[in-house]
């Protein structure tokens, strides 16, 4: 016995049970925080993008609206389109912005303190629901509004008496817009499709990976009740 415990290093089998023990328990413990971290770090990337796409396209589209030249013989039913996509454009993207303005800075200074356990002060597990809705809202619907701003512009400038009624030049910015539009949709759904399928993946395999951690330690922890017993 005295030999075993020379040859551990002073340590008896007990102790190394135990440390091992221990060991597996920290590695169960910093995995979920990696988890719990990389979860922070993707809300935060989102959020920060949200805000700088809203402002800059709810900006874009305020400009359009002050500074368009309206003629007097532009059908009424074109500029109340007009108007209404203009308004949900701005109205949403304003949205987007107010959600990332709101969570963020709670975010940011979880992130900035360098301690594993601050994870569980942070709001992005909480507030996962508003963070989606802005990103779905800035990624999403807003730039589709803004596609949508760009032929009704080209309509209002372009269909007119004054330029001998030019409606070509209408169809042609229609005819460009919705080749992609679709595009925008097809990469959209291929791209969470692929997102969802991978976020799947990582997570049966830490889910799997923390079932052997479990396993390891039950066996270890029955060890060492046997060993007690003897």
């Amino acid at each position: 016995m005295h030999e075993n415990t020379a040859r551990n290093g002073g340590y008896t089998y007990d102790d190394l049970v135990l440390q091992a023990d221990y060991s597996k328990q920290m590695e169960v413990q910093h995995a979920r925080h990696a988890i719990s971290w990389r979860k922070l770090f993707l809300s935060r990337a989102k959020l920060k993008a949200t805000g700088n796409t809203s402002a800059l396209l709810s900006g874009f589209a305020m400009v359009a609206l002050v500074e368009i030249g309206i003629e007097p013989d532009v059908p009424s039913w074109l500029m109340v389109v007009f108007c209404v996509n203009t308004t949900l454009l701005v109205s949403i993207h304003l949205l987007a912005v107010m959600i990332s303005t709101c969570i963020l800075p709670n975010i940011e200074a979880v992130s900035n303190v360098h301690n594993v356990n601050s994870i569980q002060e942070s709001p992005h597990e909480r507030m996962q629901v508003f963070i989606q809705m802005s990103w779905t809202f800035s990624t999403g619907f807003g730039i589709l509004l803004f596609l949508t701003e760009l032929v009704l512009i080209c309509w209002i400038k372009f269909n007119v008496k004054s330029l001998h009624n030019n409606v070509t030049a209408a169809w042609a910015s229609t005819a460009v817009v919705i080749p992609v539009g679709i595009l925008f949709l097809v990469f959209a759904f291929h791209f969470y499709r692929r997102l969802i399928a991978h976020k799947f993946q990582q997570t049966n395999m830490g889910l799997q990976d923390l079932d052997k951690m479990v396993s390891e330690l039950g066996n270890q922890e029955n060890d060492f009740n046997e060993i007690e017993n003897v």
